[in-house]
């Protein structure tokens, strides 16, 4: 809340900024689940260890470091002074044998020597800078020293004044060289818990994603998963099971409406029939064939209503052909118009309510025939869902109205009466069927010059 307000007081150009580096970097974070709950386990544990190195190299790394070296150079300082003031001693021997039995050095004179070419420092190296700074501080002389050329020893060389002094120092007396096993303990450790922390999340993030497929196979008409139940944490858990009861309840909701209306289309049906019947027996007179044809538009009337509100909610999902599909459709399109088709990376099967999707596909196809001469159909897989797109050649819809004609009983004419042979539910009915395959349609302009409509359909 409180970045929020900050951001809210902030100058526009300022706060357009914010919003700007918000966005990029909200684009660029994860967005599933699973990658966002490991940035959070992660993330601090980066930062705490982060800290921990810093603090280690920068208070004890370091600071051990200076004090062994410290000690070294002292060691170093006396055998000089021991060297220029007790000069009995001959060849030094008796210095040479106390530095590596009592001190760990192994020190050797040579008269007359100079020291050799200095090499390039290291960039990163603690020990070099260190011991550098501790010899010219305690000592004072020139000096030569190579940190990596011996892995387990230090070459020292100092020069006196009749020669060079040779001191071959073990690193772990000038350098704490076991720090490395800090690094691998607490590296090693991080390693075993973001492997516990992986492990668990995917075990608690799995109940989630089922319920995300199980969601989304409903969404779509089809059944979930066999081995779908509540598993999890007791919060999803309690959404696996809301989910359950709330797809019980619409399943009965649409059983009990299905089965209603199936009574409801028997009766009437069968009233139509004694129609036609009672009709059959009179004499054949221009007036009874315009009776017959009003009961015939009542049933198809009938039939496009009951369809409009069942919905066809009870029909099996079944691997179909969409180019048989589209075959069908063309076979029994409405009048004369020329319908060409198309399908491409055929043969394109795809699994959905077979009798539906023809349906709304024949309501689309025939809702173009009956206003265009040439209506091209195509079909083809895209981005993971199926695409039918119907275009025509005809008058079109005007932008503003595209929407309002998938209302039920919706007329873009209203001076047209019922002779037209539409009842206004083809495109309702077409957008209906695809939205319970969890699909839609949407409307534009056709390079045609009429209507261009888009059946997708997630497969």
């Amino acid at each position: 809340m409180d970045a929020i307000s900050d951001a809210r007081t902030l100058p526009p150009e300022r706060r357009s900024l914010y919003r700007r580096i918000s966005g990029a970097i909200g684009d660029q974070m994860p967005k599933g689940l699973y990658a966002r709950a490991l940035i959070i386990i992660i993330a601090p544990m980066v930062l705490l260890q982060s800290v921990l190195t810093f603090v280690f190299l920068e208070r004890h790394w370091q600071t051990v470091t200076r004090h062994l070296s410290t000690v070294t150079v002292q060691n170093i300082a006396m055998l000089i002074d021991i060297y220029r003031d007790f000069p009995q001693d001959p060849n030094a021997g008796t210095l040479i044998r106390l530095a590596d039995t009592d001190l760990g050095l192994r020190v050797s004179f040579a008269p007359g020597e100079e020291l050799p070419v200095a090499n390039s420092k290291p960039f990163f190296d603690l020990l070099d800078s260190t011991l550098s700074d501790e010899l010219k501080r305690q000592i004072g002389r020139p000096f030569w020293i190579d940190t990596v050329g011996r892995s387990n020893f230090v070459d020292i060389r100092i020069k006196l004044d009749d020669g060079v002094m040779h001191v071959l120092a073990r690193r772990s007396q000038t350098y704490a060289s076991n720090s490395q096993i800090f690094l691998i303990w607490m590296v090693g450790t991080s390693l075993v818990l973001l492997t516990v922390a992986i492990l668990f999340l995917r075990n608690q993030i799995k109940p989630i994603l089922r319920l995300s497929e199980a969601a989304e196979s409903f969404g779509k008409g089809r059944p979930p998963p066999d081995d779908f139940r509540p598993r999890g944490a007791r919060e999803v858990r309690q959404a696996a099971n809301a989910f359950i009861e709330m797809r019980d309840r619409i399943e009965r909701h649409v059983e009990q409406r299905t089965i209603m209306l199936a009574g409801v289309s028997h009766d009437l049906r069968t009233v139509l029939t004694r129609f036609k019947l009672q009709l059959a027996m009179f004499e054949e007179t221009p007036e009874l064939d315009a009776m017959r044809a009003d009961v015939d538009e009542m049933q198809a009337m009938l039939e496009d209503y009951l369809a409009f509100a069942k919905g066809d909610s009870g029909e099996e999902i079944v691997r179909a052909d969409i180019g048989e599909i589209l075959s069908e459709v063309k076979s029994q399109a409405h009048g004369a118009t020329e319908v060409t088709i198309e399908v491409k990376d055929a043969p394109l099967v795809v699994p959905l309510k077979r009798h539906a999707f023809k349906r709304a596909v024949a309501n689309l196809v025939n809702n173009a025939a009956r206003f265009a001469e040439h209506v091209s159909v195509s079909a083809t897989r895209h981005d993971g869902s199926l695409w039918v797109e119907i275009e025509d050649d005809g008058p079109g819809i005007p932008e503003a109205e595209r929407e309002h004609v998938f209302r039920p009983f919706y007329r873009l004419d209203h001076a047209r009466n019922q002779d037209s042979g539409s009842t206004g539910l083809g495109l309702a009915i077409a957008r209906d069927i695809a939205r319970i395959h969890g699909g839609d349609i949407a409307l534009s302009q056709s390079p045609l010059g009429g209507l261009k409509a888009v059946l997708k359909v997630p497969v």
